[in-house]
C-alpha cells in the first residue's frame, strides 16, 4: 500500500514538471506564432485582392474578430472588401478567404484551412478549381464546376462564399 502511494506521488511530480515545460514552451513559442499568423494573413489579403494598396479591418466592437476587409486602392479609394467563409467539408472545416471589388464580382479566393482527404479532397486547393471564381458573380456561383471525387468539400467553399458574401452585402449596402 505504501508504494503504491509513492508510485502515485513520483507519477504526479513527472506529470506536474511536464505540464509546467510545456506551458512554458507555450508562453515562449505563442508571440511568434501570432505574428506568424498575421504576416500569412496580410500575404493572403493580397493575394485575393492584389489591385490593393491597403487593408482596413472592420470590427462591430473592439475586443470582437474581424468581420471584413475594406481594400482601398493607391488613393484611398474603397475598391472593394475580403472577408473570411468557412464550411464544413467532408472531414473537416474549410475556411477560404474570398476578395470581391463593389460590383460583386470575385478577384480571387485562396484556401487558407482544410483537412480534408488527401489526394482528393486536397484538390479544392488547386488554382484548377480556385481559378474558377474569379470575376465570377460572389452571390452567384451556380457556374463553378465541383471536383469530382470532392463534391462535398467542392460544395462547401461554394456554399460559404455565397452565404458569407450575402451577409457582407447586406453590412456594407450603405458604404459603397
Amino acid at each position: 500500500m505504501k508504494e503504491m502511494f509513492r508510485y502515485g506521488f513520483i507519477l504526479a511530480l513527472i506529470c506536474t514538471i511536464a505540464a509546467g515545460l510545456l506551458a512554458a514552451a507555450n508562453a515562449l513559442t505563442r508571440p511568434k506564432i501570432f505574428a506568424q499568423a498575421q504576416l500569412e494573413e496580410r500575404a493572403g489579403l493580397k493575394e485575393v485582392m492584389p489591385a490593393a494598396a491597403g487593408f482596413k479591418a472592420v470590427k462591430p466592437e473592439a475586443d470582437k474578430e474581424i468581420l471584413y476587409y475594406k481594400a482601398f486602392d493607391s488613393q484611398d479609394k474603397l475598391i472593394g472588401f475580403v472577408f473570411k467563409a468557412s464550411g464544413k467539408g467532408y472531414s473537416s472545416m474549410v475556411e477560404t478567404l474570398v476578395g470581391v471589388f463593389l460590383d460583386d464580382k470575385i478577384s480571387a479566393i485562396k484556401v487558407i484551412s482544410q483537412n480534408e482527404t488527401p489526394g482528393l479532397g486536397v484538390r479544392i486547393t488547386e488554382n484548377k478549381f480556385t481559378g474558377q471564381f474569379s470575376n465570377r458573380n460572389s452571390l452567384d456561383l451556380s457556374g463553378v464546376q465541383v471536383i469530382a471525387g470532392a463534391t462535398i468539400s467542392s460544395r462547401a467553399i461554394i456554399n460559404s462564399v455565397m452565404k458569407k458574401a450575402r451577409e457582407i452585402k447586406e453590412l456594407i449596402k450603405n458604404e459603397k
